[in-house]
């Protein structure tokens, strides 16, 4: 079955005539490099693939018509992802230069590098019941450090509106185009960080902190890739990326959920984290110490059992308005 078989065709109004100013600049796709993963257990893979989404308008992360679509600035270059998943399989196209490197990388993204045999769920009886009703679910990886770091430091001290809003505006105005027939315009990374001008940060709504962060960082970024790829412990890993001024314990952990898919992480500093794990675990709150001390039984999988946690539905009544995004562009 080819590609044009498995994925979404575009509607007939896309299909027509536009005038010349709206076409599409770049050249032809071509025929995509195509692959397909089987994994050796069942794993939840939509779940896996849906925690790298940074918004609902991610412009590097989208779903249509049953397929996922994903574009990442890999090491070989720029790459889009088309994923479809299916019962037993995902299968998958891509283009760009990056396409080789993006294919082989499916099924480390899918959550297939994760391993919770040794798993012990019965240190309480909500972590064993959802577990017993999501056991396919794993924790994927994107190897792509970077770019996973500085979405965390987007992340930092705001609501998620913001954070997603200034990630969408600063890829779509200073990243790349990406390659292949995606669903809409989608845009990869920026190449260079650092030579994004500090007015384009404050019209993308970021705090002059973390935009400062993300510059300092970028003009770090090859040793900082090889120093923490080369780390071999999620501690060794916090001290490479805490060396780094404005990252913290929190950002550390979030980047490195998302580039190594590491299963005992655990985000200390969360707005609302300690919150959650001591009222679904205790029924009371607890903070940040109190978090760690509950979550200790499970060293190795912490990660894991906060997902857990996070699907069980077992959050604490609101008592108040959400917290108000506050825009520093008007002061």
């Amino acid at each position: 079955m080819t590609t044009r078989e498995w994925m979404p065709q575009a509607h007939a109004s896309a299909r027509r005539p536009r005038p010349a100013a709206a076409r599409d600049p770049r050249p032809p796709a071509g025929p995509p490099r195509e692959t397909e993963f089987r994994p050796r257990v069942p794993i939840d893979v939509r779940r896996a693939l849906a925690a790298h989404q940074r918004g609902a308008h991610d412009p590097a992360h989208t779903e249509h018509q049953g397929v996922i679509w994903r574009v990442s600035r890999t090491p070989e270059g720029v790459a889009t992802l088309a994923l479809r998943v299916e019962r037993t399989r995902v299968r998958a196209a891509a283009w760009g230069p990056g396409a080789a490197w993006a294919l082989d990388q499916v099924p480390r993204l899918c959550g297939d590098g994760d391993d919770p045999s040794d798993f012990d769920t019965g240190g309480h009886p909500l972590v064993a019941s959802v577990h017993h009703r999501h056991p396919q679910l794993r924790i994927g990886r994107t190897d792509l450090l970077f770019d996973a770091l500085v979405s965390a430091i987007f992340e930092q001290k705001v609501t998620g509106l913001q954070a997603f809003g200034a990630w969408r505006m600063i890829l779509t105005w200073c990243g790349e185009r990406a390659p292949g027939p995606t669903p809409r315009p989608m845009f990869a990374p920026p190449a260079d960080w650092h030579l994004i001008p500090s007015w384009t940060w404050h019209r993308a709504g970021l705090e002059p902190p973390q935009s400062r962060t993300v510059v300092a960082a970028a003009r770090r970024r090859p040793s900082i890739e090889r120093a923490a790829d080369a780390a071999a412990s999620g501690a060794d890993r916090d001290r490479v990326l805490t060396s780094l001024p404005g990252v913290g314990l929190w950002t550390s952990a979030e980047t490195r959920i998302r580039a190594y898919g590491d299963a005992d992480a655990v985000s200390v500093g969360d707005y609302h984290l300690a919150h959650q794990v001591g009222y679904a675990l205790t029924g009371h709150r607890v903070d940040d110490d109190g978090m760690v001390e509950l979550l200790e039984p499970w060293r190795g999988h912490r990660q894991r059992v906060i997902r857990l946690i996070m699907l069980s539905g077992a959050f604490e009544p609101r008592r108040g308005p959400r917290l108000a995004p506050e825009d520093h562009r008007g002061r």
